[in-house]
């Protein structure tokens, strides 16, 4: 068995009910648990009071924004941010001893849950070319190495990765380092998640985010979730949707599986509401089919369209169309032709079910459409979010209190990190603002995003790869190839906090980096420092670490970054030296940059932080057209053929991307496994299976069969022909070379398979 995968073994599935709220004393539960488990309870407790707090740190899982007007006066926290902070906090310790216990490929036999429990890695490491074992190195050694490695290749030969809870002061000075020395081979986990929104949202509206505040949600009349699940993926959004609730707003939610987070919420941080029911949050549940979400905001548009034309001025807000969008006039024509019977077929729900919606929506005038990765990790997302806006402008529902669009990011900064610059474009405005303060030539020549940085490193055009947190190979689509390609490397670096796959799928030599965590004093020359993270919403909040290090030898990723560029870049004029001793110097840089941040330093400082400019928040959109454009996109529905099902992937609840906190998800009511198929009754008959069934499943592009072993099926509530797994252990399905058209994000929410059952063991 090779490492680059969750070893193929199973741990024994119980399927029980699943929950019927979300949050309430079981999440208070889980969350004590988990601290306890790693840290001294009080200590625990502290910590947390200081989580999303004025003069505190940022959590380090999902980007949900804090309260506005000031950082929030009580517990601002969830069940799976409690988990981030205790496996961060921990007091296990893995250093030269337990490297020297356990060679690489033993660990590769490891799962992912017990490599992430083994606990914080306390000193560099170095794997030497043909070793078994890490074993320790200092860190004036380990930047002769990488720089040593950095000088002796071509600056296109080296590919510098980026994972989404770098603060923006590091991710500044590490697309600064990485362009003076000549290259824009920034891929960054964006590529993975939100790609096709930053395109899509930047051609119709002019910025690729967002458009609501959090006051917005609290307003809004009707919200619609679409292709999320924030019960696990950012449960303080539900505390949010509770409040909206309160103030007699409705819901319709769209999602393949009936997601506890989404039904009913007890929140845990209102005594009088824990021993109550809960709050329902959705007004109307539509289990669409995997990836037709463009079908149904199709037929809603011309349900509404067809009424708008026998009653005009009714269903459509007119004025605004008139004096705020163009391109009407194409998305009008492709309304008459479209088939409604044809667009309600693909969905698979009822039209009662789409004209009840319907109804909803013409009902409302303040619309937000929340939505994540559901939606963006297809072949066709940038023209299904491309479709949610046509919604939103034909209700005139953008830029007007209670109303916009809200993509959900899931990582906490990764919005920052790409207004920072971390991307493979360099956009012309930051071309210039590096030349002039820092007199040098930056590249112009697009680099490599994740899945082309995967590509060249399997074509061997990469010998040196460094990532900044993350883990690479888990993440990343198409499993085997990315491990094949890290392989092919010649040095292979990790910035990281705690053991994962990535450090044992490596380059001929390795190096793991240890750097502090968001929870942890960051003490340089200058005295203590904090940085500063951008949230969903497009607020910019300092960070500040509360936890003493006393038995870690670790640098903050700005130290790293300004040691590296020392040593490879001598001849450079930035002052690196100056920016690892007082950080304010680099956010004056930054100020100095990029748009946005003048009088950085001073408001960073202020309770909450500061909004970033946000041109569709006030109807201004910086288009081609300059006013927000209608979309006329082609339908492409899924045509499977006899025997396939079309597979998305999902996280479990005791999971945050690629780490896993523990073997339970408890809203779906499975336990103790996580190598499962989520799939109807129906079709499970038809395979002839049972309920456990073992099966191995199957996916083929291009040509390129790629095969995950050993997996249960689980009967669930999915749309027939419809599959559901967790990833990282579904990625080896997710093909690389069929990606997002446009955005060349990974298709991991609908795949083709195909499911083989494997022979019964005699007993």
């Amino acid at each position: 068995m090779s490492s680059e995968r969750t070893p193929e073994r199973l741990t024994g599935l119980e399927i029980k009910s699943p929950s019927s709220v979300a949050a309430g004393l079981p999440a208070l539960r889980y969350s004590l648990k988990h601290v306890t488990e790693h840290m001294h309870l009080g200590e625990g407790l502290q910590t947390l009071a200081r989580l999303n707090q004025k003069g505190g740190f940022d959590c380090p899982g999902c980007a949900w924004p804090d309260p506005d007007g000031s950082r929030a006066p009580m517990a601002e926290y969830c069940e799976n941010g409690v988990k981030a902070i205790a496996e961060e906090a921990t007091k296990r310790r893995i250093g030269a001893d337990f490297f020297a216990e356990h060679a690489v490929a033993e660990l590769g036999q490891w799962t992912d849950y017990e490599l992430g429990k083994s606990g914080r890695i306390a000193q560099p490491m170095h794997l030497r070319a043909g070793a078994t074992h890490y074993t320790p190195v200092t860190w004036a050694e380990a930047f002769g190495l990488m720089s040593d490695k950095l000088r002796s290749i071509e600056p296109d030969e080296a590919v510098f990765y980026t994972s989404g809870r770098t603060s923006n002061e590091a991710a500044f000075l590490y697309q600064l380092f990485v362009r003076q020395y000549g290259t824009n081979n920034l891929p960054d986990c964006s590529n993975m998640c939100h790609e096709s929104t930053s395109l899509a949202l930047a051609e119709v509206i002019g910025l690729g985010k967002g458009s609501v505040t959090l006051e917005d949600i609290h307003q809004a009349d009707l919200i619609i979730c679409m292709g999320q699940n924030p019960g696990t993926n950012h449960p303080r959004m539900l505390s949010a949707l509770e409040k909206m609730k309160e103030n007699g707003g409705r819901m319709i939610s769209v999602n393949p599986l009936p997601e506890t987070g989404l039904m009913r919420f007890v929140n845990p941080q209102r005594p009088l509401k824990i021993a109550t029911r809960g709050t329902d949050l959705t007004d109307l549940y539509l289990q669409v089919k995997v990836n037709e979400d463009q079908s149904l905001l199709r037929a809603w548009l011309k349900i509404l369209y067809d009424r708008e034309k026998r009653s005009p001025g009714k269903y459509f807000d007119r004025a605004f169309i008139r004096e705020h969008t163009s391109d009407y006039a194409a998305f009008a024509e492709m309304m008459e032709r479209t088939d409604l019977e044809a667009c309600i077929a693909n969905t698979g729900l009822t039209r009662d079910e789409i004209e009840e919606s319907s109804g909803l929506i013409h009902g409302s005038s303040r619309i937000i459409i929340c939505y994540a990765m559901g939606l963006t990790q297809h072949e066709n997302s940038v023209d299904t979010i491309k479709e949610l806006v046509n919604l939103l402008l034909v209700k005139g529902s953008i830029g007007r209190p209670g109303a916009g669009i809200c993509p959900v990011r899931g990582h906490s900064n990764v919005q920052g990190d790409r207004t920072m610059g971390i991307w493979d474009k360099l956009k012309p405005e930051l071309a210039e603002a590096l030349r002039e303060h820092y007199h040098f030539e930056p590249p112009t020549e697009d680099g490599y995003d994740v899945v082309k940085a995967m590509h060249a490193m399997e074509a061997g055009r990469v010998k040196f790869f460094l990532a900044m947190g993350g883990n690479f190979v888990s993440a990343t689509p198409d499993t085997e190839l990315t491990a094949s390609g890290l392989r092919k490397c010649d040095q292979t670096v990790h910035i990281s906090t705690k053991l994962n796959r990535s450090h044992l799928v490596h380059g001929s030599e390795a190096l793991i980096l240890p750097c502090l965590g968001r929870t942890e004093i960051d003490l340089q020359a200058s005295g203590e420092q904090f940085v500063s993270c951008e949230n969903s919403m497009g607020v910019v909040q300092l960070s500040k670490g509360v936890l003493e290090v006393e038995d870690m030898n670790l640098m903050s990723e700005c130290a790293i970054v300004c040691e590296l560029a020392r040593h490879t870049l001598p001849e450079s004029r930035v002052p690196w030296v100056e920016y690892r001793k007082d950080y304010d110097l680099i956010r004056d840089a930054i100020a100095a940059c990029i748009p946005g941040f003048e009088g950085y330093n001073e408001k960073v400082r202020e309770s909450a932080g500061f909004y970033l400019p946000n041109g569709p928040r006030e109807r201004h959109f910086e288009t081609e057209t300059g006013k927000a454009r209608f979309s006329a996109t082609e339908l492409t529905p899924h045509r499977l053929a006899p025997g396939e099902f079309l597979m998305t992937t999902v996280r479990s609840h005791d999971q945050y991307n690629t780490t896993i906190y523990g073997l339970h998800d408890r809203y779906r009511g499975i336990h103790n496994e996580r190598r499962i198929v989520l799939i109807h009754q129906d079709d499970l008959d038809q395979l002839g299976a049972e309920a456990g069934a073992v099966v191995d499943v199957v996916s083929n592009y291009e040509g390129v069969e790629r095969k995950a072993h050993t997996f249960q099926l689980v009967p669930y509530s999915i749309p027939r022909g419809c599959v559901a797994m967790y990833f990282p252990e579904a990625n080896i399905l997710v093909p690389s070379g069929v990606t997002a058209r446009g955005s060349n994000c990974p298709i991991s929410k609908s795949v083709r398979v195909r499911i083989q059952l494997q022979p019964k063991v005699q007993e």
